[in-house]
């Protein structure tokens, strides 16, 4: 079981490779620190909840 070190560990950041933003396609980039995908294109970025990235654009936070 995990020891409590939670959500950066159990993100795959293999993952990225076949992740894409829903709105641009572009790729993302992994913010560790807010466990976030960020899409510079979209302005947005989408939350990984328990290590599952959220890629709905309704759930997205807006960024500049």
């Amino acid at each position: 079981m995990n020891d409590g070190s939670a959500n950066q560990a159990s993100f795959d950041r293999r993952m990225l490779e076949a992740l894409v933003c829903p709105q641009t396609h572009a790729t993302l980039e992994y913010n560790a620190e807010r466990q976030e995908l960020v899409s510079k294109g979209a302005g947005l970025a989408f939350p990984i909840r328990n290590g599952i990235p959220v890629m709905l654009i309704d759930e997205a936070r807006k960024i500049d």
